[in-house]
């Protein structure tokens, strides 16, 4: 099945290149363009695209505001947010209105490539450096989820997960199996009401769950 793909971006350069890319490969096409965030909704509404490469910034309405109406919507798209630089704090904004990662313009086709996939197979982008970075000056003092009823099981898989490690990972890491360490992250994402591991890493971030630092 082919994953259909939104391109939202206000210079068409940067769309006619993503257009490029997308459109070489099998299994992915573009099914839409849109010059600012306003015009997201009703694209999505009517073409039904699987995935939004979203930038996050716009003459109008920016990529977080749109970002963030999408994911008050029934089944909305996964979205990607694309950025020129990755230190922007929109692009932790982005993050937090629910995109599932993010990608720097400058970023190889095979990059782009993979992220899309990856997404559409509805798996999260992680870049923990570059999170902990954005998150260094969002980080409150003491531990915001001291009143969610996580496990000490799964307040160490959260801590992994934020670290950018896989199931695999985490299973070699705390001695476990992969289906058991798939079942606490179901637990840890449920707890939190998180759709996806990108989300439950922010989550733990803006908590101060986990220090950016740390």
């Amino acid at each position: 099945m082919s994953v259909g793909v939104l391109l939202v971006d206000d210079e068409p350069l940067i769309r006619a290149g993503l257009r490029a890319i997308v459109d070489s490969e099998d299994g992915l096409s573009v099914v839409g363009e849109a010059t600012d965030g306003a015009e997201v909704p009703g694209l999505v509404a009517r073409l039904r695209p699987d995935v939004v490469l979203m930038d996050v910034r716009m003459p109008a309405v920016d990529g977080i505001a749109a970002t963030t109406h999408l994911m008050s919507t029934v089944d909305p798209p996964k979205v990607v947010v694309v950025t020129t630089f990755e230190n922007d704090d929109y692009v932790y904004d982005a993050l937090r209105a629910g995109a599932s990662g993010f990608l720097l313009k400058r970023a190889r086709p095979e990059e782009i490539v993979t992220a899309i996939r990856t997404v559409a197979a509805g798996e999260s982008l992680l870049f923990p450096a570059a999170i902990r970075r954005l998150a260094a000056g969002h980080a409150p003092a003491g531990d915001g989820l001291a009143s969610v009823n996580l496990t000490d099981r799964e307040r160490e898989v959260l801590r992994l997960m934020a670290l950018g490690l896989s199931n695999v990972e985490i299973a070699g890491e705390l001695y476990l199996g992969v289906q058991t360490v798939k079942t606490h992250v179901g637990n840890v994402l449920a707890k939190l009401g998180a759709r996806d591991r990108t989300q439950a890493v922010i989550r733990a971030y803006d908590s101060g769950f986990v220090l950016p630092a740390g």
